[in-house]
């Protein structure tokens, strides 16, 4: 089978055929790669040049001065196994911690009712309140657990895993190698890919490293879905070493989606960042923008994620759909266990 990208409409999310076999369906490690060698795309906005790479590489395409910003939400073990009133089973993925103990949840692929309740492990519950925001498949439910969550989820919570994923894989597969605020439904997978010795070289080049976190929800997957409300925090010292590197002519480089969307929620118009930290809603389009960053590491998204609106407003959407259709005639992997892209 060919992979094919068609021209998409001047307007709506870009669209095209994902072959299977480029869903990657296991952690590199179990391909017999270390996480650092899976492979990157290089494309260059300006003159729409292509470089093929390992992540190995990385520092090497970056300059003194730079600025690496990375996410450092640790993923939860956010799936629960769950039961009906009437015994069948569902899988039951928490999606993000609201105020007075309320969560955003997805009951997955099942349709449920409001007032419902299910039964989690050791005695817990989970109460159906309303659909999130008018949501389908979302809901605003109220947790009862018999142990604090971190603890209860580290006992019978998994990793949320897809189906194109096979397997079972153990949590530490999913977690980044800085990751250090639980929180996140799903990896801040665009920063996967980061050994020691990959951040190790990068400072030893000159190149600053700076975090912040923004705790992913389970929206991401799904087509035609923007992105939900997320709770972040970009500190101070973050937020000073993003304005001083852009003031000293240093690129600011966003690992991740998840960053630019932090990022461009704490600056202002003119792209200054201030330290902040709330609930974020903002939804990145080529009509809105970026301000912050120069540069965009990220995975490769499905037809017509809300993530690749982002990627137009970053990148254009000629550079988009020529990088993709790179991608896809190189075999490169999607998904969170896949390749990656650096955008400069």
């Amino acid at each position: 089978m060919t992979p094919t990208l068609p021209q998409a409409h001047a307007r709506g999310a870009m669209e095209f055929a994902l072959p299977p076999e480029l869903e990657a369906h296991e952690p590199p490690e179990a391909r017999g790669l270390r996480r650092d060698e899976v492979r990157l795309l290089v494309t260059y906005r300006g003159a729409d040049r292509i470089v093929h790479a390992r992540f190995a590489d990385l520092p090497g395409f970056l300059r003194p001065g730079d600025l690496l910003v990375l996410n450092d939400s640790a993923t939860l073990p956010a799936a629960l196994p769950a039961r009906r009133a009437d015994g069948s089973a569902v899988a039951l993925h928490l999606s993000t911690a609201l105020p007075a103990a309320l969560w955003v949840v997805e009951p997955r692929r099942v349709r449920v009712a409001a007032g419902e309740v299910l039964s989690l492990p050791a005695g817990g519950t989970a109460r159906l309140l309303v659909p999130y925001r008018g949501s389908p498949r979302l809901w605003v439910a109220q947790l009862d657990l018999p142990a604090p969550l971190l603890p209860y989820l580290a006992t019978h919570g998994r990793p949320i895993r897809y189906p194109y994923v096979r397997g079972e894989w153990p949590l530490e597969l999913y977690q980044t190698t800085y990751a250090r605020e639980p929180g996140s439904a799903e990896m801040p997978s665009a920063g996967r890919a980061f050994t020691r010795e990959v951040l190790d070289r990068a400072a030893a080049r000159g190149i600053r490293i700076a975090y912040l976190t923004l705790h992913t929800g389970v929206a991401s997957p799904e087509r035609d879905e923007p992105p939900a409300e997320e709770w972040y925090r970009v500190p101070a010292g973050t937020a000073n070493l993003v304005n001083g590197a852009r003031r000293g002519g240093g690129r600011v480089v966003a690992v991740g989606t998840t960053v630019v969307r932090a990022l461009e929620t704490a600056a202002d118009e003119a792209g200054r960042v201030i330290a902040s930290q709330g609930w974020t809603d903002l939804v990145i389009t080529p009509e809105r923008g970026v301000r912050v960053a120069d540069g965009l590491l990220t995975g490769f998204h499905e037809p017509r994620a809300s993530h690749l609106a982002m990627l137009e407003a970053f990148a254009g959407r000629a550079h988009l759909e020529r990088a993709y259709r790179t991608a896809l005639d190189a075999g490169y992997l999607w998904h969170e266990f896949g390749d990656l892209h650096l955008i400069l």
